[in-house]
């Protein structure tokens, strides 16, 4: 149980960051920004087109192929508190699921892909394998394709981000594996988390004053500065489920 707790810290906290040396609120009623165009190099999930309410998937297509979602209750057809299980039945078996270990300190994963591309991650402590009876606790997502209603997501400009969800605070703790994340005036929820940066690069997007402290934090930050990725988790309580 401490562990559990000791680890879900680490990523509820906004103060983690990408480390130079190693490696809410109410949701804001601005007009929602025009989907940004994916990073060079990246791929991009097929859209899927839009079904009638009245359809019944077939009984190999993703339940929850349509949804791009991301919210405070999870990310497209995953919910945080959902068991893996749910999850496998309700996307059917044009879902892969992969298991990716180590994935990050601490953490392994398992890739939900579709057609071939990663949707999402499902988080959960290394070296404790997660069976389709337990409850999902983290869902992370790197795919521009997936964006908040508002439109915000990873490959988002934090510029733009900033004009949706207000003043932005950049921070990042070497005691916490130097993650660099941002925490907006006024975010969609307490349980989402940004990261910033791009994958494989260690540079901060955030303009630091000068300090020996561990953490550090500051309201500037460099015109490329762009959110990487997106972590939606329980907080270690009851996770919300969306009802039928």
């Amino acid at each position: 149980m401490k562990l559990h707790w000791l680890l879900t810290g680490i990523f509820i906290t906004l103060a983690g960051c990408t480390n130079p040396a190693a490696n809410n609120s109410p949701t804001s009623s601005t007009t929602p920004l025009p989907p940004p165009p994916p990073p060079p190099g990246s791929i991009v999930a097929p859209q899927s087109s839009a079904e009638s309410p009245n359809d019944t998937p077939a009984k190999d297509t993703p339940a929850g192929a349509n949804s791009q979602t991301i919210s405070e209750l999870g990310i497209g057809s995953a919910t945080v508190g959902m068991t893996l299980g749910e999850l496998k039945e309700k996307l059917g078996t044009t879902a892969e699921f992969t298991v990716q270990s180590p994935y990050i300190v601490d953490f392994d994963a398992i890739a939900v892909s579709e057609a071939g591309t990663v949707q999402y991650y499902i988080l959960y402590p290394a070296k404790t394998p997660l069976e389709d009876s337990d409850p999902i606790r983290f869902l992370l997502t790197d795919n521009p394709q997936y964006r908040t209603d508002t439109g915000v997501g990873p490959g988002t400009p934090l510029k733009q981000a900033e004009e949706v969800y207000g003043d932005a605070t950049l921070s990042y703790n070497l005691a916490n594996e130097g993650r660099e994340y941002v925490k907006f005036a006024n975010g969609p929820a307490k349980n989402i988390s940004f990261r910033l940066g791009a994958a494989g690069d260690n540079s901060l997007a955030g303009i630091y004053p000068t300090s020996t402290n561990e953490f550090h934090e500051t309201n500037e930050y460099r015109e490329t500065a762009t959110i990487r990725s997106i972590l939606v988790d329980c907080r270690g309580q009851e996770c919300a489920k969306p009802s039928n």
